[in-house]
């Protein structure tokens, strides 16, 4: 009898070998599958605000310990989701080790491994001792990576996916070596290595690196989402700028209606007070009409409850309170806040019944009624400090009128009967002091206005003290058409003979001069008495209101420098920027 003897064909693999390799591709499907689970859930995670430290190279203590909860997780969601292979478990825990270190640091990776260890270490098995060392050694090393790209200012390459692989590649490395070093008996521990190592190397690697795009990714996302946000509102505010505060009435609300349709894109803009529409551009324009009174229900629910409301047409249905052919299908209210947080007025942005209302454009339109509710707040408190400046003024002229008229009647009393002529002059000089004083309704003067109104009051003063008062005007002529705030000169001047000349027994000197140093325009007046008493509240109500006026106007670093030296002289320097005649104040 013949017998055959079939020798493996030298061209073909030993049965074991493909057995092995059947195994292999088996457990890669099976651990890319839990990958594709494991990277779902991290998706799913990047819409939570628990994502956000995670998109970041984390340093707050706040952002590790969120960094340490997340990988922690992924951790114990990897081992469990994971695939017995002779009494150990095939898994893709490696990439929150890893990942956790990579983010968090050292301590965030040791903690991350040591929670992740322990938790496999509990499941048991003959490598459990083995796999529980190996990821507190994974957490390390990303978290050795963490710390060696921060101290070398390369914290740019902790999100790099390409880095993410080969730091994980390493590690499952090592994971498998301690596995050949510490589990026992050692010839289960290499055949679990052999059966392992190809597919757990290669799924956990591109799982880390995957999950490394996917931070990546939503942070570029939010990036983008920013820099446009950013730029539409630079935009809206650059072109609105100082519209508001121009008023707040319908030619005005217009203007800004039409700026905010074009840079958001949106169908329609309205701009209303808290009782009518002041404005409104786009869609519908031919139906709600400016100077309107307010009819919708959602925009009188934003101004009665102080709330943004917003109407979908889904939801919350959208319903046109004007006609019912309104080709507009949603709508956004948002509040416009004044002082103390009350409302004032409201914007909208609409979309037409065809388009989709982004959210962007919702978020950019709060953002828009916070530049618009600053704006009008400016015009409030630009509009009040007119006002305000106008009573500083009439409250200059009511000190100055009665208590100089009071005086200058006295000395025209007694001019009349010595000198008839005389008298005649300064009448003509009272009348000219108070033609520049009552018939002044701006705030501001040029220079010369206020030196022909103290020449005006000094030469009644003259009259009055004859022989005891000298003045001296040194002010160059082409300084004349500066300007200034008006009635600054005169009570500083009013002061000097006040409190300086007029408390001294022999002649007294006042000198006004002016000078010009770039920019800066100085006028000094200068008594010859120097009885200046630097004390709070002693320079007079006249002295007080012109600093006050000057420093609101142009700023803490003008106003009124007072300088003495007693029983010598007395100056005051009026400091403020040089505008001139043509310069709109």
């Amino acid at each position: 009898m013949m017998r055959w003897i079939i020798a493996p064909s030298p061209t073909h693999p030993e049965p074991d070998t493909m057995l092995a390799e059947i195994n292999h591709i088996a457990l890669i499907g099976d651990l890319l599958q839990q990958m594709c689970v494991y990277l779902v859930v991290a998706y799913l995670l990047s819409k939570t605000p628990l994502f956000a430290p995670l998109m970041q190279v984390t340093v707050r203590l706040p952002d590790r310990l969120v960094c340490y909860v997340v990988f922690s997780g992924f951790c114990i969601m990897g081992t469990y989701l994971g695939f017995q292979v002779d009494d150990a478990i095939a898994n893709t825990r490696a990439i929150g080790a890893v990942l956790g270190g990579m983010l968090g640091g050292p301590l965030v990776g040791l903690a991350v491994g040591l929670t992740g260890g322990l938790h496999r270490y509990s499941l048991g098995g003959f490598s459990a001792s083995a796999c529980a060392v190996s990821t507190v050694v994974e957490g390390l090393i990303g978290g050795g990576l963490h710390y060696y790209l921060l101290r070398r200012n390369k914290a740019h390459l902790v999100l790099n996916p390409t880095i993410a692989f080969g730091t994980t590649f390493v590690a499952e490395l090592c994971q498998m070596s301690i596995i050949l070093l510490l589990a026992k008996p050692t010839e289960q521990a290499a055949h679990l290595v052999a059966q392992i190592t190809l597919p757990m190397v290669l799924t956990n690697s591109f799982g880390a690196a995957l999950f490394m795009r996917l931070i990546l990714d939503r942070r570029e996302t939010l990036e983008k989402y920013s820099i446009a946000f950013s730029a539409k509102a630079l935009r809206i505010a650059e072109r609105s700028m100082g519209v508001l505060v121009q008023g707040f009435n319908e030619r005005n609300c217009a203007r800004v209606a039409g700026i905010i349709r074009e840079e958001t894109g949106v169908g329609a803009v309205a701009i209303t007070d808290a009782e009518k529409v002041l404005g409104f551009v786009g869609v519908g324009a031919d139906h709600h009409l400016p100077g309107t009174p307010i009819s919708s229900a959602h925009t009188l629910q934003a101004i009665r409850h102080n709330e943004v409301v917003y109407a979908d047409g889904a939801a919350v249905p959208y319903y046109c309170s004007v006609t019912k052919d309104c080709k507009l299908g949603s709508c956004l209210v948002i509040p416009l806040r004044g002082a103390e947080n009350r409302v004032i007025g409201t914007i909208k942005l609409y979309e037409p019944k065809t388009k989709f209302f982004s959210s962007l454009n919702r978020t950019l339109g709060e953002g828009i009624a916070r530049l618009l509710s600053n704006q009008l707040l400016a015009g409030r408190i630009e509009e009040q400090k007119q006002l305000l400046a106008q009573a500083e003024i009439k409250l200059l002229q009511a000190q100055i009128n009665p208590h100089f008229l009071f005086n200058a009647l006295n000395t025209l009393a007694a001019v009349i009967r010595r000198d008839p002529e005389a008298a005649r002059q300064l009448v003509q000089y009272l009348s000219t002091f108070f033609r520049k004083s009552l018939k002044r309704t701006g705030n501001d003067a040029t220079l010369k206005d206020e030196i022909e109104h103290v020449d005006a009051y000094l030469r009644i003063e003259l009259a009055r003290f004859t022989d005891r008062l000298n003045v001296r005007f040194d002010v160059p002529d082409d300084l004349l058409g500066l300007r200034l705030p008006a009635f600054s000169l005169q009570p500083i001047v009013e002061n000097a003979i006040k409190y300086g000349i007029s408390q001294l027994l022999e002649p007294g000197t006042v000198v006004i001069s002016a000078q010009r140093a770039g920019d800066l325009l100085t006028v000094v007046v200068e008594d010859s008495a120097g009885l200046y008493q630097p004390e709070p509240g002693s320079d007079g109500l006249g002295m007080s209101l012109v600093d006050r006026r000057i420093k609101l106007r142009y700023g803490p670093g003008f106003g009124l420098d007072v300088t003495c030296q007693p029983e010598c002289w007395t100056r005051v320097a009026i400091r403020l920027p040089v505008e001139d005649e043509r310069t709109p104040c």
